[in-house]
């Protein structure tokens, strides 16, 4: 597998998740930190607009934006669809990009802790997710490989390998020590990683990874008219990668009804009750439990 040489590391892709913003500055004036022999580190703001207007975005959700189609249509031209083209020509181009790596930071009001979300599951991957595993035991494991790496709208998609750091639970706008120094944490694993991966000395690592596999998204309940009637159960909040069965309660209707999990698999729930997602009545991912092999 070819070696990386240029890294990219992405903050305020969202305006309002600081850890990754702040996280940015530090490095940015400590360029230590963040630097390793083999490759070259860049700090990318992703957003700035939409963090000085303290708003995730200020016309459309720029981490949606990185599509091949979208970014190939020149009649797109809100703010982050811009945003992407200029990004995707800054880091890119998707397909050829000249940024080998793109680690992109970020957090969420779900209680998900420190999670390591992987689009492909090829040798690299599959062994930084069990780098990962092994020195930071309370890290999740989340692969999203229902598409094709270049496929995905993910601006980490841009690069030959890219990976998001999601860190929560925060408030959006918001700062937590715990959070921030999770989140530094993982990134200095990843960079770790990488040059143990460039100069072929990655360490002996566990054989099996206790990992996660999106498979779908679950909204809010709605009536006919799309106005919202319920809410997450209370038994679910706050219990992201925990095992829901079905026939467990999902959501609690403002009549008192109950609405349980229908689905035919034994399904860990996460992003749970995202407040960025109540634009579009969003209310969990849902995922497998898998071992992984590395």
């Amino acid at each position: 597998m070819s070696r990386f040489s240029q890294v990219a590391i992405v903050g305020g892709t969202h305006g309002n998740e600081f850890s990754g913003i702040y996280a940015l500055k530090q490095w940015q004036t400590n360029t230590s930190v963040t630097t390793r022999d083999s490759f070259s580190t860049e700090h990318v703001f992703a957003n700035p607009s939409a963090y000085h207007a303290n708003k995730r975005y200020l016309d459309c959700d720029l981490n949606r934006q990185f599509d091949p189609q979208g970014l190939a249509d020149l009649t797109l031209t809100n703010y982050e669809q811009s945003r992407a083209k200029v990004l995707n020509q800054q880091l890119g181009p998707k397909g050829d990009p000249r940024v080998d790596f793109i680690m992109d930071l970020h957090n969420t009001t779900s209680n998900m802790g420190p999670t390591l979300i992987l689009l492909a599951l090829d040798t690299f991957n599959k062994q930084l997710a069990a780098y990962i595993s092994e020195r930071m035991p309370d890290a999740i494991i989340l692969v999203e490989d229902h598409l094709e790496p270049l496929q995905h709208a993910f601006l980490c998609s841009v690069a030959k390998q890219g990976v998001i750091v999601e860190v929560g639970p925060q408030p959006q706008s918001v700062l937590r020590h715990d959070v921030m120094e999770s989140m530094q944490e993982m990134t200095t694993h990843i960079l770790d990683f990488v040059h143990l991966f460039n100069i072929d000395k990655v360490p002996e690592l566990p054989a099996q990874v206790k990992a996660y596999r999106y498979k779908e998204t679950l909204h809010l309940p709605q009536n006919a008219q799309g106005e919202r009637i319920g809410m997450v159960h209370q038994n679910v909040q706050d219990k992201d990668f925990e095992p829901i069965v079905p026939g467990d309660p999902l959501f609690m209707c403002f009549d008192g009804r109950e609405v349980a999990w229908e689905g035919k698999y034994t399904a860990y729930p996460h992003f749970i009750n995202e407040a960025a997602y109540y634009d579009n009545n969003i209310a969990m991912s849902m995922a497998e439990m898998f071992s992984l092999t590395v």
